[in-house]
């Protein structure tokens, strides 16, 4: 791996492009092997992506966000488009409402992928528009791995090495960047044309956390959607011959300087050499419960402190000791009187520790559904509990956080149970059981039982091992097969949904 030094610089320095961090993000997407080069784990990793983004986008397809997105799509038809989940097979629009659409689906559950470091991501948000972009440009299964596995390196270099959150930027700023490299990588154009790309990318995602803070509303699963579409066709302008604000990161009035650090700015982002495998895909990591990352381990632990703690209601307060990020983000730490009201919507429960562990502290565990059910946050034993739970931030767990070595990295936290009768139980959990260090890793079996478990009823079985086959043969499928990565379900239930959508534009 190559560190490179990334500062503000003034215009009149005129810092050639080669020493602009988005032309060495775009040099590290075009040299990307083929992928018959690929290390066969990343490989695998990508298909058990797409196997998992599909999970959530079906799981999540009568839902109003994305029934609002789907019609919008609907609106924008065109014969060598791309398919859209929920969609009868056969029917196409254009790549970037594709990528709206899908991703907006993907993303509704806060159910797939992760990585966490200096700052949040959700890498497998980049599948959808790259996915879009394959199809519209009649690309192959190998074309899209590969485009896949350059979106990856580049978004995890760009969370390890730039945190956005603690300027309250959000996290989708570095996915634009990396879904640029994706689509560039797949279709093989040139380094400055992807340059360009990258830099509009940027300058059109960046958008303030409050996404995220106090009454989160559905834009928070239309956010990355929104830096895909954003992507797709800021690789368009790119592809003829429009330029962009250059450099995006580095200059004095550019996104360091005034959305991040300052005039004083300084990172140090490190990617892969010429020739270097790129791996970074193995370094994230999926979610067994549809939850905020940083309350998966929460989650867990309190399936196994529920075995231990006796009658609920004779608790006097719960204290969860855990890392700076999850004690401001989703813990008392926020300041967020939301994330304490049983009226709140599913987007902020979701983003709620101490409502994540009381009800997975009652029910032994955790539903994608019943666990966010209005009559589920509003029963009063539950609101009750709920509102005895806070968060501290404990320093250990925010350097365990933040180590360097991924497998001593934690993410979970001690939990401090204290009856009135002064009894004690206390238990700790450092990653979920789904993560790669934890008890149950993920493996292909975990996604397959995943798909199967949130397609049921919408997918028949027959479907299910079609997409299946279909996704295990990433690599050799063939331009016309990729419609065949959205699995087929029962329209009807989806049109029911849309059917109840009020009247937009399109």
């Amino acid at each position: 791996m190559i560190d490179h030094q990334v500062r503000v610089r003034p215009s009149a320095d005129r810092l050639p492009r080669e020493e602009q961090l988005a032309w060495k993000l775009a040099a590290v997407a075009t040299g990307t092997q083929e992928a018959s080069e690929l290390d066969p784990r990343a490989a695998t990793t990508a298909v058990d992506r797409i196997i998992d983004n599909a999970a959530v986008a079906v799981a999540a397809l009568r839902r109003r966000p994305v029934a609002v997105a789907r019609a919008q799509a609907l609106g924008h038809p065109t014969p060598s488009g791309a398919s859209v989940f929920g969609v009868a097979a056969g029917t196409r629009v254009s790549p970037e409402w594709a990528a709206w659409a899908n991703g907006t689906a993907v993303r509704e559950l806060d159910f797939h992928d992760t990585y966490l470091a200096a700052d949040y991501s959700h890498p497998g948000d980049n599948i959808p528009p790259l996915l879009a972009v394959a199809q519209h440009t009649g690309r192959t299964g190998a074309d899209l791995l590969r485009g896949i596995i350059a979106a990856y390196e580049i978004h995890v270099a760009l969370v390890k090495g730039i945190c956005l959150h603690a300027h309250r930027i959000d996290h989708v700023a570095h996915l634009g960047a990396a879904t640029a490299c994706g689509i560039g990588a797949m279709l093989r154009l040139d380094t400055d044309v992807v340059h360009q790309a990258v830099q509009q990318a940027v300058h059109t995602t960046t958008a303030t956390r409050q996404s995220r803070k106090g009454e989160i509303s559905s834009w928070k699963a239309f956010a990355p959607a929104f830096a895909g579409k954003a992507a797709v066709e800021a690789v368009d302008r790119a592809m003829r011959g429009e330029g962009s604000p250059s450099p995006i990161y580095e200059g004095e009035d550019g996104f360091l300087a005034w959305m991040l650090d300052g005039p004083d700015a300084s990172y140090t982002v490190s990617l892969p050499g010429p020739g270097e495998p790129r791996r970074a895909i193995l370094d994230t990591y999926t979610k067994e419960h549809s939850a905020e990352y940083q309350a998966q381990a929460i989650i867990d632990l309190a399936r196994t402190l529920r075995e231990k703690t006796g009658p609920l209601a004779k608790v006097r307060s719960i204290i969860l000791h855990t890392s700076h990020h999850t004690h401001h983000v989703i813990g008392s730490g926020s300041g967020d009187p939301q994330k304490y009201d049983p009226a709140a919507g599913r987007e902020t429960l979701d983003h709620s520790v101490p409502y994540v562990f009381a009800v997975a502290l009652e029910d032994g565990g955790w539903h994608h559904e019943r666990s966010y059910a209005p009559e589920r946050a509003r029963r009063p034993a539950t609101v009750e509990l709920w509102r005895k739970i806070s968060t501290v931030e404990d320093p250990e767990w925010t350097r365990r956080y933040h180590d360097p070595d991924p497998s001593r990295r934690a993410f979970g936290g001690r939990a401090v149970i204290t009856f009135e009768d002064g009894t004690v139980v206390e238990d700790q959990l450092a990653v979920a059981d789904a993560h790669p260090c934890g008890a149950r890793p993920f493996d292909r079996s975990g996604y397959t039982a995943k798909f199967r478990t949130l397609t049921e009823g919408t997918v028949t079985p027959t479907a299910q091992d079609h997409f299946l086959r279909t996704a295990d043969r990433l690599a050799r499928l063939g331009t016309t097969d990729l419609a065949d990565l959205f699995p087929a379900v029962d329209t009807d239930a989806v049109t029911t949904a849309d059917a109840r959508l009020p009247k937009g534009l399109f």
